[in-house]
Formats: C-alpha cells, structure tokens, sequence
C-alpha cells in the first residue's frame, strides 16, 4: 500500500475512534437523561391519546343515549325525528349540570381551554390548573353530549395539558422541562383527535410553544406519532372526510377567486370570534343586572340552544355531519348561507353562556360552508374553465380555522390529512395566507391570545410583552439592609410624594411609575394591618436588568 495512501486510512481510522469516543461521551452523561426525557414524552403521548380517544367514544356514547341515536355520526338527521320539548329539555337540563359543576369546582365558573395552555406554557412554566381542568373536561364532555354547539378537540388539548401538569410535578420539571412535556401534550391530543401526527406537532410549536425550537421538535413528534397509533387502533387509517370529485384547480382563472374566499373567510371568522365575545360580554351584563347565579347562566344557554334546534338540529354537537354535506357539494346556496349565520348564532350562545367546548371543529364546519357558498357563486361565472365547488369548501374550512386559530401552517397541513388530499394543497394555501393576514389585524391575532387579552394577559405581542407581568418588586428589588440600598430617609422622602410601589408589583407596573416620575429608585413597601411598612427600594437599572436576563433566556430557550 503506497505511503501517503496508508497516512490517509490510518488518519481517517483515528478520526472514526475520535468520533465514537465523542458519542459514547454524550451517551454516557447526557444519552440516560434524554433517553429518559423521550421515554416521559411517549408515555405522555399514549396517555394524551388513550384521553382524546375515550373523551370522543364517551361523547358518542353518551349522545346515543340520550338522542336515542343509532350512528351518532349522523346526529342531527336522528334529532329531527325528536319531539321538540326532548331537544329544549336535553339542551337545557345539560347546560344546568355544566353551570353547577362550573360553580362548585371552578373560582370564576369558567371553562378552561387552549388559551390558559397557551397561558401555562408562557406564564407557569408548562403547567396547568388541576382541579378546575377536570371540572372543565367534564362540563365540557357534559355539553358536546347535551345539544352544546362547539367543538371537542379544545378540551381534550387542555385536558391533555392537565396530564403533562402533573407528570411536571412529580419530576419537579424545570420550567423548560415543562413546556416541553405540555407541548408533547397537546401534539398527541391534535393527532389522536384528527389522525394528523404531522399537523399536531405543528400545532403543538406554532400556537402553544410559540417557537420552532430543535430541542423540543423530537419529543414532540415522538407524542404526536404516539397519539396518532391510538387513534389509528380505533378507527383504523382512514381520513375523517374525502372529495367526492377531484380537486383539480384551473390556476390562471382561478387563482384570484381563492384570493377572494381567503378575504371573505377572514371576515367570517373575525364575525365568528366577535360574536363570541360580544355573547360573553351580554351574558356578563345579564348575569349582573338580573342578580343571576352563576349555575343559571348555562342553564339558560342551553334552553336557547334547545330552542335554536328545534328548527336547526344541525348546531347540535361538533357539527360533522353538516361539514361532510358541505364538502360533498350537499347543500344549496341558500342553505349554505342560513347555516353560517345559524351555526355562528349558535357557537357564540353556547361560548358566551360559559358552556363548555371548543371553536376547532365549529371554524371547520363554518369555513367549509362559507367555501361552498362561495363556490357555488363563483363557478357559476365560469362553469367550464372553473373546478369544482366543493375545492372551495375545503379550502374555505382551512381559512376560517387558520383564522380562528392563529394557526396557518398546522391548519393547513391539518386540511391535507383530514382529507388524504395533497392535490388541493395551492387553493388551501392561497386562502389560508390571505383570511389570517387579514384576520390577524383585525383581533390580537388569534381567537385564543384575544381571550388572553381580554383577561390583561398579554401573549399576543411575545416575550417582551408578557415577562413584565412575570417580574415582581420583591425580586428585584434591595433591602434597607442591603449595601448600596438608598437611605430611608431618600425613601420616606419620596413615599411622601406618593411615588412608592408595593411589595408584590410586577415591573409592568413600575416601569412606567419610573419613566414619569423621573427617579432612579422607587421606595417598595408592604402593607401589614392598614399600615405600610418600607422594607427597601427598586432601582430603574436593577429592573432593566432583570428584564434583560429574562429576555435572554427565553432566546436561549427558543434557539436551543
């Protein structure tokens, strides 16, 4: 073997010991931690998934129970058959259950849902509350079963949150830890829920997480793979809807239609979330003026619910059925149109009546509609050189969701596996790129930061917005014993002219008090008995550097 040759293999068999030397290194510290983390995530994958799968076999259980439904799949064709007093009792009689669970187990008799994950995984280190997140799976089960018009894959996220709360606990999880274990929480619930593993490991970064992090994105798909199989074990690989023509797009002609039906979408589901909140809104100035229990208000959402049925069965529950007719072409213009008020009337009753719930499966059923109105418009301008009308309804789903969500690429991907068709992917994306730019400007974003930012928890603007609120006084702040603490009689001084802060303010608080006043400190006090008693100061540069840190390591998290 020529010299120089053998320097060339002996070099390069030095560089392959080198290297496995290096992995065994990083198996041998770090490989049995990981190994462990991964394993945490499968189990919490199969749990989530084991919890989205009895969560939708009770509801259908439950349903035929009480509908006295053969295949709860066509649910409203059964409810129509029903003596109308049935549908107005079942309606409101479910909706006084929910009230009085709400009213014993929760503080503020308020369904949990996405946005307090959301708030979990920014403000509480990946963790949720216990106790009022099983009263809320349960009011929420109670009133997908009892004639409530909204969605069920937003309680079995949350739900799925619970469970990855209390694994946190017990292996007293870092705040990072957390996260990421809530994350493989709801990647599993989306996947086990609509047998989409690739959209529910999107959906898990891009609405809960809120960053793409590596470090995270293998655990997470671990989950998400897991809680597909368990969906798959029930129901087998099938997709939940299908095409009944083939979605060819006629690109140059129909391309600024999609554009069109992304705006239109937009609007609807800006409507959707606006009446949602203007429900919730009326039913807090009801509730007050009327001196109304708190277990009452559901009970009365239910009875309108019941009412709205009598006519519309198709409110009833997640509303499948009608989206399956509305993607198949089923439905005439005018219905289409009757349902999307109706169905829209129907949600915000339903969500500003504190009944429980999600928006998920609603913004599908809506947007599939809306896409079929407008398609049956559109391709009647052009019949031969248009597609088909039911392209706009799948596409028309995609947007309203995407909106709703604040979820374009997890919405998206989730159209493509609910239908098994990536032919119709150009139309989806077109309207969904348009309906959310569009949306996103007129809301905080997304129907869940809105409702964040309603309750002055402010996610929707990131990081920076959000860690003020996470930073208090008596963090930050030096004691009249620490060195380099102003004197007490500075602090007094300025006590005197009202300029002092209590001892559990956040920075978000305190911040502005030092950009109008002026000063370089800020007397922090404690109120004992009435009386308030100096215990140090906060100085302007101690809470910009504190904001800073925390700054740098939700970056450091987000890249890592």
């Amino acid at each position: 073997m020529p010299q120089k040759l053998r320097f060339s293999v002996t070099a390069q068999s030095a560089q392959g010991i080198s290297a496995v030397r290096d992995l065994w290194r990083v198996l041998l510290h770090r490989g049995p931690s990981q190994f462990q983390f991964w394993l945490i995530a499968l189990l919490i994958g199969i749990s989530a998934g084991f919890a989205a799968l009895l969560f939708r076999k009770g509801i259908s259980a439950l349903q035929a129970w009480v509908y006295g439904a053969e295949d709860v799949n066509y649910l409203h064709s059964f409810a129509a058959d029903l003596p109308w007093y049935w549908l107005v009792l079942i309606a409101t009689f479910g909706g006084l259950v929910v009230g009085l669970i709400l009213d014993r187990f929760t503080p503020d008799a308020r369904v949990r849902s996405v946005s307090d994950v959301i708030e979990g995984a920014a403000l509480k280190e990946g963790r949720l509350e216990m106790r009022e997140g099983l009263a809320s799976a349960l009011a929420s089960f109670i009133t997908l079963s009892t004639g409530g018009s909204s969605g069920r894959e937003g309680p079995v996220v949350h739900l799925a949150g619970v469970i990855s709360s209390w694994v946190s606990d017990k292996i007293k999880a870092d705040g990072i830890t957390g996260r990421d274990l809530l994350g493989c929480a709801v990647a599993a619930a989306v996947s086990a829920s609509f047998n989409a593993p690739i959209a529910g490991a999107l959906f898990a970064l891009e609405v809960v997480l809120r960053h793409f992090a590596v470090r995270a994105f293998a655990p997470i798909v671990i989950a998400s793979v897991a809680g597909t199989v368990i969906n798959r074990m029930a129901y087998g690989d099938v997709t939940e809807f299908s095409m009944s023509t083939p979605g060819a797009l006629q690109f140059y002609v129909e391309l600024p239609a999609f554009l069109m039906l992304g705006v239109i979408c937009g609007l609807v589901a800006v409507a959707l979330m606006r009446a949602i909140f203007l429900a919730d809104r009326v039913g807090d100035s009801l509730q007050e003026k009327l001196c109304l229990p708190r277990w009452l208000r559901p009970a009365i959402s239910g009875l309108l619910l019941g009412v709205i049925a009598i006519w519309y069965p198709h409110i009833i529950g997640v509303g499948y059925e009608t989206t399956e007719l509305a993607l198949s072409g089923g439905l005439i213009l005018s219905q289409a149109l009757i349902f999307v008020v109706v169905k829209t009337t129907a949600v915000a009753i339903t969500m500003g009546g504190r009944m429980g719930g999600g928006v998920f499966s609603p913004s599908l059923m809506i947007g599939a509609i809306t896409g079929l109105a407008f398609g049956l418009v559109a391709t009647s301008f052009l019949p031969d050189v248009s597609g088909t009308h039911t392209l706009y309804a799948f596409a028309g789903m995609g947007a309203v969701a995407a909106a709703v969500l604040g979820a374009p690429i997890s919405t998206t991907l989730i159209v493509f596996e609910l239908t098994g068709d990536w032919q119709i992917g150009l139309a989806v994306m077109v309207a969904v790129s348009i309906s959310t730019a569009l949306a996103s400007r007129l809301v905080d974003r997304s129907f869940f930061l809105t409702q964040l930012e309603r309750r002055n928890i402010h996610c929707a603007a990131g990081p920076q917005a959000y860690l003020l609120a996470l930073l208090k006084a008596n963090v930050v702040m030096r004691r009249l014993e620490d060195p380099g603490c102003a004197s007490k009689g500075d602090c007094e001084a300025l006590c005197e002219q009202g300029l002092a802060v209590e001892l559990g303010t956040s920075l978000e608080a305190v911040l502005p008090v030092f950009d109008r006043a002026d000063v370089t400190f800020l007397p922090v006090v404690e109120t004992l008995e009435g009386e308030e008693i100096l215990v140090g100061a906060i100085y302007h540069v101690d809470a910009l550097k504190a904001y800073n840190r925390a700054l740098v390591s939700v970056a450091a998290e987000e890249h890592s």
